[in-house]
């Protein structure tokens, strides 16, 4: 098994389980859907962010698993997860050292009981941190120390890794399925430096599907992790010798330019119930408090009506 940091994406490779068992995670630029008491569609891609191997940067020579992402202060981002094949995989995701699904402390292996992973490619991508039902809070970077994040508001501590556990199904379990059929569905892209967390931003209508895969399918054997430090992209140059990508578009750009929202069809089943990230507060709220304004650009807008994607 392998990761490695290549071409903007987390690539995890079992070899030694199934020649198809390849997942590539990427990171996508977006807009920063407002902080307000609407809930937003589904914005798309403006691109991939660049993700670098640490040790390639890193004179310290951090395990090669390791890779730095550069995101600026209040810029939001989501998370892809592509298996080329469409080969099964149990991914977790953790965030600060808390789940990103059920607002637990987060731990490598899975848990059946609480079902705190997600199913790839029954789930293709994450959009922020879990709520209930039907929403999720967006992924937005903030610098640590201030209580912006919400591993600092759950734990009061946040390492500014984003942690990924990745589990392939079992080659003997796969060599049984049906090959899936391929369909076209709409594009959803558009043709230790300064500690960075990920604290919960403005509401996202998104799902997160309910696993259906039985337990013993999975080769937890094969179980293997990748680390993602977030870096400030305005000391990315600084560490990596490149310019980090534009700053983010405002809400009045991303208008002009008409691109597009969309709405995701699908017949999978929504996991239930509140998560603990129900009561994390939002940057908006905390910076209220601290009589700050730490979400430039947070007027509240009409989207226009979204492009359905997904199905058969």
């Amino acid at each position: 098994m392998t990761v490695t940091a290549a071409h903007r994406a987390i690539v995890f490779s079992f070899p030694e389980v199934d020649a198809a068992a390849t997942l590539h995670v990427t990171f996508h630029r977006t807009l920063r859907v407002p902080d307000d008491a609407i809930t937003y569609g589904l914005p798309p891609s403006l691109g991939r962010l660049d993700v670098r191997a640490t040790h390639e940067v890193d004179p310290r020579g951090r395990q090669e698993s390791d890779a730095m992402l550069p995101l600026w202060q209040s810029e939001a981002t989501w998370i892809d997860f592509t298996a080329p094949d469409d080969y099964p995989f149990l991914v977790k995701v953790g965030v600060g050292g808390i789940n990103a699904i059920t607002g637990d402390a987060y731990t490598p292996a899975p848990d059946f009981v609480t079902e705190d992973y997600l199913e790839v490619p029954t789930q293709p991508w994450l959009d922020g941190f879990r709520v209930d039902a039907t929403t999720v809070r967006q992924f937005v970077a903030m610098p640590l120390g201030d209580g912006y994040s919400a591993a600092e508001q759950l734990t009061g501590t946040d390492d500014g890794l984003i942690r990924f556990s990745v589990v392939p199904l079992k080659a003997d379990v796969w060599a049984q399925r049906p090959r899936p059929v391929a369909f076209l569905a709409e594009d959803m892209c558009i043709p230790a430096p300064a500690g960075m967390g990920l604290g919960a931003g403005g509401s996202i209508q998104q799902s997160i599907a309910t696993p259906i895969e039985p337990h013993e399918n999975w080769a937890l054997d094969a179980r293997t992790e990748a680390r993602i430090r977030l870096v400030n992209s305005a000391v990315w140059q600084s560490i990596t010798g490149e310019a980090p990508h534009r700053k983010p578009l405002t809400v009045d750009e991303y208008l002009a330019y008409g691109f597009p929202w969309f709405e995701w069809y699908d017949d999978s089943l929504a996991r239930q119930g509140e998560s603990p990230l129900n009561a994390v507060k939002t940057i908006r709220q905390i910076g209220e408090e601290k009589g700050a304004n730490p979400l430039p650009d947070n007027t509240s807008f009409t989207p226009p009506t979204p492009h359905i994607v997904g199905g058969v």
